[in-house]
This record gives structure tokens, C-alpha cells and sequence, in this order.
């Protein structure tokens, strides 16, 4: 059992952790109940599939709720759920240290590529 919930875990991380999810669960608090159209508005770049991709997993981890109204023509709006709510509490800091260290990130990366090229002997562009 213990394998399946650490398997379970960093799948929700993966799932709730990367750029699109973190953007829906970001325009959930910010907007309250939102409709798929008003959702992808929010979200600079994304694509319809790509979202209904993520609002499906993030439903199927509990993080936010799907209300389909059933009407003609079709209503369907999602909101954050209790869990939602605090996965997003306990993400911002993380959020925040990462944006604090973008510049660190950005010098490590080149001082990589650097040591990389220099291990190959190769000049630089």
C-alpha cells in the first residue's frame, strides 16, 4: 500500500504542480465560479484541449469541483474545492521563492551550459 500512495502523491504533484493547473487553481480564487470559456480568457497561451485536459485532472484529485447544469445550451462552470483552496495556500510560498530566485536559476543554467561546452571541448557561440 505504501508504494501506491507514494505513486498517488507525486502523481497529484505532477498533476497540481505544473503551469496550467497552477493557473486554473490561481483564476478559481481570484474569480470564484468560472465557466470554461472564462477560464481559458485567464489563461494567456493555453489551448482548449490542454485545458479540459487539466481541469479533468484536477477534478479527479478533488482540487476543484465540475457543475454541469445541463442546459441548452450547455452551462458547465468549476470552482475550487475545500482542498483546492489549501493546496493553493501552501503553493504560493513555494511560488514566490521561485520567482525571488529566478536570476540564481538563470546563472546556474549558464554557468552549466558553459562547463558543459568547455567539457567538450567545444567553443563557445
Amino acid at each position: 500500500m505504501e508504494n501506491e500512495d507514494d505513486w498517488l502523491k507525486r502523481e497529484v504533484l505532477s498533476h497540481a504542480g505544473n503551469r496550467w493547473a497552477f493557473g486554473v487553481i490561481h483564476a478559481l480564487k481570484e474569480g470564484g465560479r468560472l465557466r470554461h470559456a472564462e477560464l481559458r480568457r485567464r489563461l494567456d497561451g493555453v489551448t482548449q484541449r490542454m485545458l479540459t485536459r487539466t481541469l479533468r485532472q484536477l477534478e479527479r484529485d478533488g482540487l476543484i469541483l465540475r457543475q454541469d447544469y445541463e442546459e441548452v445550451p450547455p452551462r458547465v462552470d468549476y470552482e475550487l474545492t475545500r482542498l483546492g483552496e489549501e493546496f493553493l495556500l501552501k503553493i504560493i510560498p513555494m511560488w514566490l521563492w521561485i520567482f525571488e530566485h529566478a536570476e540564481d536559476f538563470r546563472q546556474a543554467r549558464e554557468a552549466h551550459s558553459i562547463a558543459a561546452v568547455e567539457e567538450r571541448g567545444d567553443s563557445l557561440p
